[in-house]
């Protein structure tokens, strides 16, 4: 199976590194500079994201190397089934940060032994419920929209993960 991963994100890192050259070659022939002042911000956000990366990395190394594979199968494997569909749900909601911190954690559980269901719940919970995020929605579109929206998602994280949990489930393994 880490073969297949290594493989995947190196045909990732392909696609992207083309993209990203040809944009560059894009700016460079239009002339005003513009792959220089890309080029710039591509650096700026690098600086700025770079630290988040590298602790989320550490973060989901550290899941994997300290918590023993039987724990993980036990409570979020695919054998806890909707116990660790429920548990992946809440964990999603309650992660903090973007893509740049969950994904590399989601990652790290599930070469640690975590179910396809556990993952597809805890990264629906994530996007749906992302409780960090709670304040700023309020703040922005107010109390009832986003009542309206929790309300209409409540039941797509755990929904989610069951069906990965049954039609995936040990396809995973």
């Amino acid at each position: 199976m880490a073969g297949k991963r290594d493989t995947t994100m190196l045909i990732s890192t392909l696609v992207m590194a083309a993209l990203a050259l040809l944009l560059l070659a894009l700016g460079y022939h239009k002339g005003q500079a513009q792959h220089l002042a890309g080029t710039k911000l591509a650096l700026s956000m690098m600086v700025q994201v770079f630290p988040l990366l590298f602790f989320a990395l550490l973060a989901a190394g550290m899941v994997q190397a300290l918590i023993p594979q039987e724990l993980i199968s036990r409570w979020i494997g695919a054998e806890a089934g909707v116990r660790g569909i429920l548990l992946g749900t809440v964990a999603g909601a309650m992660a903090p940060g973007g893509p740049y911190v969950s994904l590399p954690i989601a990652a790290g559980l599930m070469r640690s032994g975590a179910g396809a269901g556990t993952m597809v719940a805890f990264l629906t919970g994530w996007s749906l419920w992302a409780l960090s995020r709670l304040p700023m929605e309020i703040g922005v579109l107010g109390w009832r929209l986003t009542l309206i929206r929790i309300a209409s998602t409540f039941f797509f994280p755990p929904i989610a993960g069951l069906i990965a949990h049954l039609l995936f489930g040990r396809m995973m393994r």
